[in-house]
């Protein structure tokens, strides 16, 4: 097992739900994971008492010498809302109604740096090739630059609208002891959900997790204090960005050049955590703040601000009993020069909130049958960062471009199972119910047929049923 902290990010996967999956420690065996997290945080749900993990498929000898590994997984899967659209509202990554998804068709190369005995170096790459991908790329990266297109992810590597190639993570790492240094396009530290399918209970995921960062690019460095603190500290270029400046001179300058850092991308990224003795609680928060560019409209010709954006991520873990679990997470962000509409008479105007509460249990049947269930409030208070259907949003042109945010509270209720008929196969249906309550009646509406049918088509629903079922296999 790989014991320290420090060459995992925290968050993604606190105590996560896929812990199921841990890998026998003997021979030379990949790593069992492609989460974000450190194997101690995913003690609360290890199924140490079924198996040894997936049997890997990818053996490279002279690789494997060095402790470095390649393995993977395939997500596919099917979902589909009562209303007959053909997506489902602001359920990304598993958005198409009746249409099966390859979701993720993943490789990991990695070696894990392990300052136990000293200096050590350690890095890895991922590759994802599916639905997924364009959720998942960084400006400058895998994704066109910001400013020429006026919206914040198109990716650059797509066959189709519903499929290409993503580079969510790569990086080196350096570590010494109980301190580790991450350079690099790495995953994001905030939230309890992660983009890769084998790190997650449920298909589909939260608002919480869908409209935050999935990507950082800079440095992050972590230091294991004692066994119960661990705290991290960064600077990255901001939100799933690789390293798309600010734009100052040209067609695309931004209107706003005063605002004070204007012409830096720079971001702090860091947090604290702890974790019990006992192993049974654990508290993290993390943060990441800094200026990022907001456009006035999908118009590009309209042009963009600069003003700061700040996310606050805490995520509480207890493990009732041996087969219950809480998992709690409060969200709250800010967007400054956000060119939105007060919600209310004392909000300062320009300016974008959202936030949000995170409630799930998991609970253990069997070795091989796992059931939870997910209540989530979600509040985009300006309409600003809730947006649909954006895989047709990330690609001018296409019917259904966004024509307004979503201003208002959102609900959604998910029930799970997790079934692992043997080490490397999980089967995972769920079903959902999504509600919206809006600020006023004048606001579009996030569900219905009319979602992704014509221009500036918004929907005619105020919630939605959904039911879906993915199947992951690991190779």
């Amino acid at each position: 097992m790989r014991r320290h902290r420090v060459h995992r990010t925290i968050l993604a996967a606190t105590f996560a739900t896929a812990s199921w999956l841990v890998a026998t420690t003997g021979g030379a065996q990949a790593p069992e994971m492609s989460d974000v997290a450190p194997d101690e945080v995913r003690e609360a749900w290890e199924r140490t008492d079924y198996g040894s993990g997936p049997d890997r498929r990818i053996h490279l000898p002279r690789l494997e010498d060095h402790d470095i590994f390649t393995y993977g997984w395939i997500e596919a899967g099917l979902g589909a809302n009562n209303w007959g659209s053909p997506f489902n509202g602001p359920v990304n990554m598993a958005d198409r109604s009746w249409q099966g998804q390859l979701n993720q068709f993943y490789l990991v190369t990695e070696r894990v740096a392990d300052g136990s005995q000293g200096w050590d170096v350690g890095g890895r790459a991922d590759l994802l090739f599916g639905t997924d991908y364009f959720y998942t790329t960084a400006l400058g990266w895998d994704a066109y630059n910001f400013q020429p297109l006026g919206i914040e992810n198109t990716a650059a590597w797509g066959f189709s609208k519903d499929y290409g190639i993503a580079m969510p993570q790569l990086y080196a790492d350096l570590a010494y002891e109980n301190v580790n240094l991450r350079f690099g396009h790495f995953y994001s530290i905030l939230g309890f959900e992660q983009v890769p399918a084998i790190g997650n209970f449920f298909y589909t995921h939260c608002f919480s997790m869908m409209f935050s960062p999935f990507t950082f690019t800079g440095f992050l460095g972590s230091w294991e204090i004692d066994d119960e603190f661990t705290v991290y500290s960064g600077v990255t270029t901001g939100w799933n960005n690789f390293f798309d400046g600010q734009p100052m001179t040209g067609d695309f300058a931004i209107l706003n050049p005063t605002y004070p850092g204007a012409s830096s991308n720079a971001s702090y990224l860091g947090g604290v955590e702890y974790e019990s003795l006992d192993k049974k609680e654990k508290i993290a928060v993390t943060i990441t703040t800094g200026n990022e560019v907001t456009t006035i409209s999908r118009n590009p010709a309209d042009g963009s601000l600069v003003g700061n954006r700040t996310l606050v991520s805490t995520v509480y873990t207890n493990r009732l009993s041996d087969r219950l679990i809480w998992v709690f997470q409060n969200d709250n962000a800010w967007q400054f020069n956000a060119n939105v509409a007060p919600a209310a008479a004392n909000e300062q105007p320009g300016t974008a909130q959202w936030y949000s509460f995170v409630n799930y249990l998991f609970w253990e049947f069997t070795p091989e049958w796992q059931g939870a269930v997910r209540l989530e409030y979600f509040r985009d208070n300006n309409g600003y960062i809730v947006s649909t259907p954006l895989r047709n949003e990330s690609q001018l042109g296409n019917p259904g471009d966004w024509t307004g945010g979503f201003a208002g509270s959102f609900w959604e209720l998910t029930f799970g199972l997790n079934w692992y008929p043997n080490e490397n196969w999980l089967i995972r249906p769920e079903l959902r119910y999504d509600w919206f309550t809006p600020n006023n009646d004048s606001v579009p509406l996030p569900y219905g047929k009319p979602l992704g049918q014509a221009i500036g088509a918004g929907g005619d629903q105020y919630g939605q049923f959904y039911a879906g079922c993915d199947m992951v296999w690991q190779f």
